[in-house]
């Protein structure tokens, strides 16, 4: 089973020169590569989850909503919220989907048992830091989903052979044939791989001057849009089978 799952979180990343962009033209550019990726999943009949960074979701109501219309799983990024916001944020969300919000996924902070529980997720996604070197260090952990408090805790998925994590750096660098092979062999080890990208590779990073690394914005904007496509259409012509992750937790 392949689980691809897209970060909607806030570009924090410095323009350069006299460029200036607020935070709402941030959120705007967000917003429209996850519409642009919305068609790109529609055309190729895939169904995924996004997780959505909590302190952006009151102010993306109408994105949520259409990612949810058509058929994607909502879910929360925990990047530094309190735990009232937390609270408010899912019943909020909860009542305007009408729907539960099941899976909560943090990177540099980590919620207590007690607290996940409490808030009312059955599932947890964590994720590593993806610097220039981290990615490509060979790692040894567990990939087995395992359960405690009732909550399932789903590791990051790593190629078994090339010990690659599934990251949104390696997606983005690799050449695709070498991720087919990589995605195709974990499989035959594995009962899923779970993938993650971030929304904010799909930017036109030159077009909005944005002073990140030029190791990020290798194959960034449009390329990453091509590569997501090339990626869908391959799993459909080998007939993979894709999930959204609540459906395949429960």
């Amino acid at each position: 089973m392949i689980l691809l799952t897209f970060n909607i979180i806030p570009v924090v990343a410095k323009t350069k020169g006299n460029v200036f962009l607020d935070d709402y033209e941030r959120l705007k550019i967000l917003e429209a590569n996850v519409k642009s990726l919305l068609i790109i999943l529609d055309i190729h009949e895939t169904k995924v989850t996004f997780f959505i960074e909590i302190s952006i979701v009151e102010k993306l109501l109408n994105l949520i909503k259409a990612i949810s219309s058509q058929g994607h799983e909502v879910a929360f990024y925990n990047k530094d919220s309190t735990q009232q916001s937390i609270e408010d944020v899912k019943k909020m969300t909860e009542d305007l989907l009408e729907k539960n919000i099941r899976g909560i996924r943090e990177k540099k902070v980590t919620l207590s048992w007690d607290l996940v529980k409490n808030f009312g997720f059955n599932y947890i996604s964590n994720i590593d830091n993806a610097n220039i070197l981290f990615p490509f260090k060979r790692l040894k952990r567990d990939t087995e989903i395992i359960e405690k408090m009732g909550i399932s805790i789903i590791p990051e998925s790593i190629s078994p052979y090339s010990q690659l994590p599934y990251n949104d750096f390696v997606f983005q660098v690799l050449p695709m044939k070498y991720y087919q092979n990589m995605v195709f062999e974990t499989l035959k080890n594995d009962d899923f791989v779970l993938i993650y990208l971030d929304v904010w590779q799909f930017t036109n990073l030159e077009k909005y001057h944005f002073d990140i690394p030029f190791y990020r914005k290798y194959n960034s904007g449009k390329k990453m849009e091509d590569k997501l496509e090339e990626f869908l259409t391959w799993i459909n012509q080998k007939e993979m089978a894709t999930s959204r992750m609540k459906d395949y937790l429960f």
